[in-house]
């Protein structure tokens, strides 16, 4: 049984945008969360995005600026509470007994979890206290070279500023 998504795909593309131009691949299916976990040599960074308002404020720019590193995860990879649904089930079940937050951030090494910022540490954080916990972990597990994208391209981003609490609910008034 597939599970429908819950938003309009063009509500959410603006926020699925702000990690794919740093370097994040889309997963799409608990197969594809499986294969990238499981088979990727080194350390995965998964970030479950979500509509929220620390998913907007924080999250994600915080993750973006986290990526300018001088060493960064060997694979990037997202899913999308809410759109994603079984594939973010996935991800939330390899790295239990963390309970399920929504955004999250997920590490795993050599298809094991080794670390999760749940939604609890990234709520009423800024974008730049989230960046420096986050560096803090590239800096002791990760070896492949950063930044994830050019000083220059980063410069260039924007970021949504909006809860998504606003975005109605596909099949909803």
């Amino acid at each position: 049984m597939s599970l429908s998504p819950l938003y309009p795909s063009e509500a959410v593309q603006p926020m699925r945008d702000e990690l794919t131009a740093v370097g994040f691949e889309e997963l799409q299916s608990p197969e594809e969360v499986e294969k990238v976990v499981r088979e990727t040599p080194g350390v995965v960074m998964c970030v479950i995005n979500s509509v929220c308002g620390c998913a907007a404020g924080a999250a994600r720019p915080g993750v973006a600026l986290a990526l300018q590193n001088k060493v960064i995860p060997d694979r990037l990879v997202t899913a999308f509470a809410g759109m994603e649904r079984e594939a973010v089930e996935r991800i939330r079940a390899l790295h239990a007994p963390t309970p399920p937050s929504s955004p999250s951030i997920a590490f795993f090494k050599d298809g094991a979890c080794m670390a999760v910022m749940e939604r609890a540490h990234i709520e009423g954080r800024s974008p730049q206290e989230i960046a420096e916990d986050l560096v803090r972990l590239f800096d002791q597990v990760c070896s492949r070279p950063g930044p994830s994208v050019p000083p220059e391209r980063f410069a260039k981003l924007s970021h949504v500023k909006m809860c998504g609490s606003r975005i109605p609910r596909v099949g909803t008034p």
